[in-house]
């Protein structure tokens, strides 16, 4: 969140000068640090100027839009927050379209020895002992809902809610099992590709939760050159290219 202020504060600060010389504001999904850097610094390559980009949970990004929040583009890692963005009648019309898909894993400190299988009834509770559950707020953020919904489906959610350590993220879920703060946590494949210490010790049937999807959309009051450009470019075979080697799976 503090990266998101820093980021609009300069944006706002900025000389209306050189509004067409900076990159758009692009508001994007924790999950999508690695690749949507990579993305931005190839079209920044290509002679344009690199996109201005602010990841955090895509539950306070469609909060601070909601809010009145200046941006070019939104990338949601799941569908209703972009819809309470559209309700609010802020996205340029026929902007809106799926980008990526991805899968939700179990993970462990690298170093673990664990041996669990995301299965019906499988036993979590047992295994995480007196320990906590990382996730993501299971209550807003894209990446805990979709692991609510895969615990539920599972039937264990009611014997490991109250062991669940909620963070304002996935990459701060991430975070405390990467530094043995938590033996397990639920992320995105990608998040546990990206990371050097953890593991994965188990992925969750795709059809206990729903789709992960994530939907990319311009703003409505985007007035940046460069905005659709950009937007256009992750859609591309490149742009797709450089998801797809980050993990990341076609809609």
């Amino acid at each position: 969140m503090a990266r998101f202020f820093f980021t609009l504060f300069v944006f706002l600060l900025a000389p209306a000068a050189t509004a067409a010389e900076r990159g758009p504001l692009v508001m994007a999904a924790a999950s999508l640090q690695e690749s949507l850097t990579e993305a931005a610094d190839v079209w920044a390559a290509k002679g344009h100027a690199r996109p201005i980009i602010s990841f955090a949970a895509s539950s306070a990004l469609a909060r601070q839009l909601l809010a009145g929040a200046p941006a070019d583009l939104f990338l949601s890692a799941d569908e209703p927050w972009m819809d309470a963005v559209a309700k609010a009648g802020l996205l340029r019309a026929n902007s809106r379209t799926t980008l990526l898909g991805n899968r939700l894993v179990l993970i462990a400190p690298v170093g673990s020895t664990m041996k669990l299988t995301p299965a019906r009834g499988f036993p979590l509770a047992r295994a995480l002992g007196s320990g906590r559950l990382a996730l993501a707020d299971p209550d807003a953020v894209p990446a805990g809902k979709y692991a609510k919904a895969a615990l539920t489906a599972l039937g264990v959610w009611t014997s490991v809610a109250s062991k669940v350590a909620p963070a304002e993220n996935v990459r701060a879920a991430m975070a405390l099992v990467e530094r043995g703060a938590a033996p397990l946590g639920i992320v995105y494949a990608t998040d546990a590709r990206a990371s050097r210490s953890v593991r994965v010790v188990g992925t969750f049937p795709a059809s206990s939760h729903p789709p992960i999807r994530y939907p990319v959309a311009l703003l409505k009051a985007s007035r940046h050159k460069d905005a659709a450009g950009f937007r256009a470019f992750l859609l591309s075979k490149q742009g797709r290219a450089i998801f797809a080697r980050h993990g990341f799976s076609a809609p």
